[in-house]
């Protein structure tokens, strides 16, 4: 019923833990983060068994009489006791809370509030329990993480049973569906954590949250007892279990550093902090990455990891649903060599990549077709098979590339098949200038995402432009679209436009320009095509800074961007590029005041172009004529630079006629 224990006074209870929880911490960079975590859950677990074993107020309640039971929730629950996470206790009781049961929570609680510490308690019967979980689904997951600590353990065992009969089960799909509601609620809150340059670590969508619910979900339907069932049950292979362990491991670990940087419980992790979290946990750069770059890249791949897992987990669960239904096989693919398991794509077998290469690029193009996810076996073959994708001979071949714009070309889905090309490496190695923008972080105030997520954001907003759903729901972005002839070409500027970032030095316009054109006509696209993408991407940000920083109604600005452009067709797509470009970038970048400012500057660059009088090269030239007729007739040096500032600020039109 209690664990044997060598007396301790309540006082000597909390100096122990003071001095046994100091060595642990100062180990913290030493052991695993799942040990850490387990033993930090242990070390808290010691201080209420002895705190209960010598406690001045529990014999007078007569847990005889009363039984009772300390119980840990949430995450020391689970046994993943952050640094500074919270600590959830229920003081349980089999029938009525008895008034003696306030003095043994100052007594067992209130030393830990002295250190510091957070210590969230409740003290509820098991009929108390069962309401509170029936009225607030969250109360009910800090029940199903609920694990006995000290007392009498019949007491903890009947309220999980009870809790099991009179509300899990008679309710479940309801139960199910408000997690799933709630953590897409979360996702749209906190934001895509495997993207955001200040990712939450539990909260974001490929956080710890998203773990959880895997896990409460799967209590709820199969009664797990600990982690490791997913796999045991089916809910995870074993590839996917070891692969999401690792990641989470990571992630605990990132955690925990940062409590102790900080000092506190801290689960945004802020610019600011990212390259002093970097140096605390000792990363070093590579190929010209910075240390922080290289922890925030596995960061993103890490979390990236979890949210496909648990997509995967919802995925599976929503087939069998639809199987049971409708009575209906999985999804089915055509393609030899190419398989579907559970609903997710798969290799038949390494041998048939090395016989069809090809295999490779058809993947992504049937999963964007079927909107059907790669399993983590396919992932890994991508990763492997990096090799043949890099060689000119499979990332040049006609059939590749024209695969490749069908894949880019298609409408995103739950499962984007750009973003599984980005993480399986297949783009780096499909582009291999790519590579160098791979979790590369911008340091500045505009932009929320590392620049190849950026461009895949970018690409997608092109896309969604083409639909004029969501924030895409605009009249003028929808005839511009409409009236585009060439698409391929807008897309492919979408997702070079950044491609100079790869090195940090200024002026990744022009350096992105020629390594676009280098990467373009390597793929063999047609040379006008080539011209098009390249001035795209050197100019991108034309419109965007012009509008920014000069007088749009001058005409002079607009008549500056129309003679740049040069055609009608190049500034709509130029137009559409900046606008999902600014999209992709953040609030800071894209608000009502820019998009009012590049609306408004396109119109009228737009007009001039189509009116021609102020930039055919017939009035360029008599313009240009004019003001070296009154320059050369300037008596000195003094009245050139003078009649220069004057032309300089002259009216086009003025000087035209």
């Amino acid at each position: 019923m209690i664990p044997s224990a060598t007396p301790i006074t309540p006082s000597a209870a909390i100096g122990q833990f003071k001095d046994d929880q100091r060595q642990l911490l100062a180990r913290a960079n030493q052991s695993g983060s799942l040990e850490f975590l387990k033993a930090h859950a242990a070390l808290v677990d010691d201080y209420f068994l002895s705190s209960f074993s010598q406690s001045t107020v529990g014999p007078q309640m007569g847990i005889l009489r009363n039984p009772y039971a300390l119980v840990a929730l949430g995450g020391y629950g689970r046994a993943e006791q952050c640094v500074y996470s919270d600590i959830d206790l229920l003081f349980l009781f089999e029938k009525k809370v008895p008034a003696e049961a306030e003095a043994l929570v100052r007594e067992i609680v209130y030393p830990l509030w002295d250190m510091g510490l957070e210590v969230g308690h409740a003290t509820r019967s098991i009929k108390e329990c069962l309401q509170m979980g029936r009225q607030d689904y969250e109360v009910l997951t800090s029940l199903l993480d609920g694990r006995f600590i000290c007392g009498m353990s019949p007491i903890f065992h009947q309220m999980m049973e009870r809790l099991r009969i009179k509300l899990i089960n008679i309710k479940p799909a309801h139960i199910v569906n408000w997690l799933l509601d709630s953590n897409r609620a979360r996702h749209h809150r906190f934001g895509d954590s495997s993207y955001l340059l200040e990712p939450n670590l539990k909260e974001g969508q490929g956080g710890l949250r998203d773990y959880h619910t895997m896990l409460w979900i799967s209590k709820i339907q199969s009664n797990i007892k600990q982690a490791r069932d997913l796999e045991y049950y089916g809910y995870l292979s074993h590839g996917e279990y070891t692969s999401l362990e690792q990641s989470l491991g990571f992630i605990w670990h990132v955690r925990n550093q940062l409590h102790l940087m900080m000092g506190r419980k801290c689960d945004q992790l802020h610019l600011e902090n990212q390259t002093q979290l970097a140096e605390e946990m000792a990363v070093e750069g590579i190929n010209g990455h910075l240390p922080v770059e290289i922890l925030m890249g596995e960061l993103h791949g890490r979390m990236e990891f979890v949210k496909q897992c648990y997509e995967v987990f919802v995925y599976g669960m929503n087939q069998k649903r639809r199987m049971k239904r409708k009575n209906k096989s999985l999804k089915e693919t055509q393609v030899p060599g190419l398989k579907f398991n559970r609903g997710m794509l798969n290799f038949v077998s390494p041998q048939s990549i090395l016989q069809n290469p090809e295999l490779l690029i058809t993947i992504f193009l049937e999963s964007a077709v079927h909107k059907a996810p790669l399993n983590v076996e396919a992932r890994r073959l991508v990763r492997d098979f990096g090799h043949i994708v890099r060689t000119p001979e499979f990332r040049n071949a006609p059939a590749i590339v024209a695969m490749f714009e069908k894949v880019m070309a298609r409408q995103a889905s739950q499962f984007p098949t750009m973003s599984a090309m980005l993480d399986t490496g297949f783009l780096a190695n499909f582009i291999p200038n790519f590579g160098g923008v791979v979790n590369r972080i911008q340091f500045d105030q505009y932009h929320l995402y590392p620049v190849a997520r950026h461009l895949l954001l970018t690409v997608n907003n092109i896309k969604t432009i083409g639909t004029g759903k969501g924030d895409m729901e605009d009249i003028l972005f929808r005839t511009v679209y409409l009236e585009i002839r060439n698409k391929k070409v807008l897309l492919w500027a979408a997702l070079l436009h950044d491609i100079g970032k790869a090195e940090p030095s200024e002026g990744h316009s022009g350096r992105g320009a020629d390594m676009a054109r280098a990467i373009l006509t390597e793929k063999g696209m047609p040379q006008s095509d080539v011209d098009t993408v390249v001035f795209l991407v050197r100019e991108h940000l034309l419109l965007f800074e012009t509008a920014t920083r000069r007088d749009i109604n001058d005409e002079e600005t607009a008549i500056f961007v129309a003679r740049r452009v040069k055609k009608t067709d190049r500034l709509k797509k130029l137009y559409l590029l900046s606008v999902a470009d600014a999209m992709a970038t953040g609030p800071k970048a894209w608000n009502d005041w820019t998009a009012s400012l590049l609306r408004g500057l396109f119109l009228k660059a737009l007009n001039i172009l189509e009116e021609g009088e102020l930039v055919s090269r017939k009035a360029t030239r008599t313009i240009e004529h004019k003001k070296d007729r009154v320059l050369s007739t300037a008596l000195s040096t003094e009245e050139t630079k003078a009649r220069k500032q004057i032309l300089s600020v002259m009216s086009p039109r003025y000087l035209l006629y």
